[in-house]
């Protein structure tokens, strides 16, 4: 072997087993009894970054491979910090990091590396660095001197396709970055200059892009972040003296509340929602109707649960689209199915409205368009799992199986919770061919 040919072995990249072995040996955050996974790893630690030192992190499962890999052998100081208190590891060393030597100037040379060692020693560090430290801003975005009417509507807009991505999609993929446009709406409302006839339109599209910012960090499960996301959409909503935005806001922070286990902070935020009801259209009050049956079904109230959602479908029946705002749309007959549905879905648990509660769900599965795939696969999940407690196990695996594959396209905390619900479910059947398939579908898009 020659020398540069052994240089050139030397210089390989070594895998590191010892990150690797740390975190197998480490049990997934989720009580699947499984390893924890590289994107488990990733979360934690993008987790620790922002609780701990206040900043945003975007570490990747891709990223924890090229570490395991050998590729990248010295993470930056936060990466370092977290993985060594997430993995429970004293040192860098433990986790076989190793900072690279340096090498004396003038000592590497074009002939003495390939073109990518080139770059790397051109380019100092940048080249084993996380792709988003090199996108960290250093200089903060403008902010016009006067609010013109198209920075609202671009507001509007980008509060739109947010949302609609987050319908599609799940709350956790871009929430990065429906931050940053809502930081620099706030900006806006702090430093510019508003007239008169555009403050209440700019308070209002800043609250709607608020509330989308919001509702994806609930979805994500970031829940501190969404209450304070929703508390900002509602004060612009009251400074706009919007009743129609104020009152989807309050009933997005009523099922989160609901959500969260706590169904009389639900019930509180609903009943401040309809202080006026006069003043909002069929479709806001269905949906707060809803959010109230659905807290009350938390609390064990079975009549008046079932009572609310009747008072519910008559003000859908008084719907008409083209009269509501452009972010109450959604609320079609899928929608109020689901809602209903899933307000139904507790006491039906008890053997009480079966029939209602799936049949309301099975509406909202066939109803739902690909746009709001999550809403079909959450659907979907509660009604598979209706079925497999109160009626034949192997038609609930094929709707299961369904619902998997919708839940399977999107990032969203609450379906992965309701899967792991279905998957406990079908303890008591998974001796049937059907289920244990089910079941092992279950585990691979949670785990996924």
């Amino acid at each position: 072997m020659t020398a540069r040919s052994a240089e050139r072995r030397a210089a390989m990249p070594q895998p590191n087993h010892q990150l690797r072995q740390a975190r197998e040996q480490r049990e997934s955050p989720h009580e699947s009894g499984e390893p924890m996974s590289r994107q488990e790893l990733a979360d934690l630690v993008n987790a620790w970054v922002h609780e701990r030192l206040g900043r945003v992190a975007c570490l990747t499962a891709n990223y924890i491979g090229k570490l395991e890999r050998g590729l990248v052998s010295w993470p930056n100081a936060d990466y370092r910090a977290a993985l060594r208190d997430v993995l429970g590891a004293c040192a860098d060393r433990d986790l076989g990091f190793r900072r690279p030597r340096r090498h004396a100037p003038g000592a590497i040379t074009v002939a003495d590396v390939d073109r990518k060692d080139f770059l790397r020693a051109a380019l100092g560090t940048a080249l084993s660095v996380p792709l988003a430290d090199l996108l960290a801003s250093t200089e903060p975005p403008t902010v016009p001197a006067v609010v013109t009417p198209a920075d609202v509507q671009e507001i509007r807009t980008i509060a739109g396709l947010f949302t609609t991505w987050d319908h599609t999609y799940g709350g956790s993929l871009v929430r990065e970055a429906v931050n940053a446009q809502l930081r620099q709406a706030v900006a806006l409302l702090d430093k510019a200059r508003c007239p008169a006839r555009l403050h209440d339109d700019l308070h209002a599209a800043v609250g709607v892009l608020g509330h989308a910012a919001g509702f994806m960090a609930f979805d994500a499960y970031a829940h501190n972040d969404a209450r304070r996301m929703f508390r900002l959409a509602l004060a612009c909503a009251e400074e706009a003296d919007d009743w129609h935005l104020r009152a989807k806001v309050l009933s997005s922070m009523a099922r989160q509340a609901i959500w969260c286990g706590d169904p009389d902070t639900g019930m509180t935020l609903v009943e401040l929602a309809l202080v006026r009801s006069d003043r909002l259209t069929p479709a806001e009050r269905a949906m707060l109707l809803s959010a109230r049956a659905r807290a009350l079904a938390k609390l064990g109230r079975f009549q008046v649960t079932v009572n609310t959602v009747g008072l519910a479908d008559e003000e859908f029946a008084r719907v008409r689209p083209e009269e509501e705002a452009p972010w109450m749309r959604y609320y079609d007959a899928a929608q109020h199915s689901g809602d209903t549905g899933h307000a139904l879905f507790d006491i039906a648990l008890q053997e009480r409205c079966s029939d209602e509660a799936s049949r309301r769900l099975t509406a909202a599965v066939h109803g739902h368009s690909p746009v709001y795939v999550r809403s079909r696969a959450i659907s979907g999940i509660k009604l598979a799992t209706l079925t497999m407690a109160t009626g034949d196990p192997d038609e609930a695996a094929t709707i299961g199986g369904h619902a998997v594959r919708d839940a399977g396209t999107v990032r969203s905390r609450r379906a992965a919770d309701d899967l792991r619900e279905l998957y406990r479910m079908t303890a008591s059947h998974q001796r049937r061919d059907s289920v244990a398939e089910l079941r092992g579908h279950i585990k691979e898009a949670v785990r996924a």
